[in-house]
């Protein structure tokens, strides 16, 4: 056991005096942050470029009221110039397109007459724009024709607002939905690539040392299996404590941002915010629209949340860092790795695929469900899965399941370390390791 402790210690150390793990441990956050405020920075100014679209209104059916002028998009009327004289004008000058409406005997045949024209391909919320202004021109004109009231019509318009419960009584919005699906998403994708990220770590640990021949002194003195555990112990060590360290700077942009957005995290951090206070909040004259989403945050199950995270990132990793530890102790350098490389990591990116094809449809489907049972692809999809409610014994089955399933791949991926670490000068196939599998010695 002190060795092993040794051991643990030393891969510890290893990692955290790393540069690049000091770097990315307290940069990573800032990185995320500044991307994302860079990105919205970025739309916001895609969004304020003026786009001048010219029409050619042949139909006689549309007028100026049509097209009105929003932030981004502004209209004139070129009919007067023609299709022909329109078009060289456009292409010539500094307008984003045309919009040609010709003349037809029927509003249908119209509908699907319509053309436009520019240099560039046009932005999909362009022409969503214009297809919506034509189609609601086109639409009320047939409901002219048909002797129906448009004011009516429009007078009779309901916007309702389904309030959601669970029938414990606890409030739900979509709002709320949307706010489960990106948290789920993002943890299981984070999972996904800090899994990938700590357990090549542990394989190229692995290969360094075995063809540094530093192995063939340490095994002399631990066990190949203590060796092994050590390093993917160590190695996960490394990883929580890189977690804790973004949970300290998050916490802190958070708390910054929340005084900046005049949002009390300190009354808002219970668990319990009544169906009628965040109604309130929601109702409250100048509330702001940060304040509502920080406060539906607040209320999903962040500490189960974080608490699961921690269990499937370490269960997750410990599975998959002693498959990459056993082909690390295969292969004598990194390109060999290769044809082992895809068995393993098909899991991991079905899981997330399954995740976000089913769990953001379906959290409680039987697919769902299915995929956070099995060991493999459990980590992420039950991740996904824990911010719209999953019974407790659903999750005693997925953890139990995990816990067993890596007691087993770390006693085979021990059969194959103990082998492979002293193998060298041949690339090993699939057949050398069922051999090693097999090995008594």
């Amino acid at each position: 056991m002190s060795k092993l402790k040794l051991i643990i210690q030393r891969e510890f150390i290893a990692k955290v005096r790393n540069k690049s793990f000091i770097v990315m441990t307290f940069l990573s956050p800032l990185i995320m942050v500044g991307m994302g405020a860079l990105v919205f920075f970025l739309m916001k100014k895609n969004d304020e470029k003026i786009k001048e679209i010219v029409y050619v209104d042949n139909s006689g059916l549309f007028s100026k009221e049509d097209f009105k002028d929003t932030k981004s998009l502004h209209y004139k009327d070129f009919t007067s110039y023609g299709v022909e004289e329109t078009k060289k004008k456009v292409e010539e000058g500094d307008f984003y397109g045309a919009l040609i409406i010709p003349q037809q005997d029927s509003l249908e045949i119209l509908a699907k007459s319509i053309e436009f024209y520019s240099k560039d391909s046009p932005g999909m919320s362009v022409m969503n724009s214009l297809e919506g202004k034509v189609e609601s021109k086109i639409r009320n004109e047939k409901l002219n024709n048909f002797g129906i009231d448009i004011d009516k019509i429009n007078a009779s318009r309901v916007q309702s607002d389904i309030k959601m419960y669970n029938f414990s009584g606890e409030e739900s919005s979509k709002l709320i939905n949307g706010l489960k699906i990106g948290v789920g998403a993002i943890a299981g994708y984070l999972l996904m690539v800090f899994v990938m990220v700590y357990g090549t770590s542990v394989m190229r640990s692995v290969i360094e040392e075995k063809t540094s021949r530093i192995i063939e002194v340490i095994v002399s003195s631990v066990k190949p299996f203590q060796l092994m555990l050590g390093k993917i112990i160590g190695n996960a060590s490394a990883g929580l404590l890189q977690f804790f360290i973004w949970g300290i700077i998050i916490f802190i942009i958070t708390t910054v941002a929340s005084s900046v957005f005049g949002v009390d995290m300190v009354e808002m951090q219970t668990e319990n915010i009544s169906a009628e206070q965040l109604e309130a909040a929601k109702q409250a004259a100048g509330a702001d629209k940060m304040q509502v989403i920080v406060q539906e945050i607040l209320r999903l199950p962040i500490l189960k949340l974080f608490l699961l995270f921690i269990f499937y990132f370490l269960g997750g990793y410990m599975l998959y860092s002693s498959l990459f530890a056993a082909v690390g102790a295969a292969v004598d350098n990194e390109t060999d790795t290769q044809q082992f490389m895809l068995p393993i990591m098909l899991p991991l990116i079905l899981a997330v695929y399954v995740g976000f094809a089913t769990v953001i449809s379906d959290p409680h489907g039987p697919i769902s469900v299915a995929f956070s049972y099995i060991p493999l692809t459990s980590p992420i999809v039950m991740l996904m899965r824990v911010p719209f409610g999953v019974s407790w014994y659903e999750l005693a089955i997925s953890m139990t399941l995990l816990l067993v399933t890596f007691v087993f791949m770390v006693w085979l991926a021990a059969k194959i370390y103990r082998v492979g670490i002293l193998m060298y000068g041949k690339k090993p196939t699939y057949k050398d390791l069922y051999k090693w599998l097999k090995y008594k010695g």
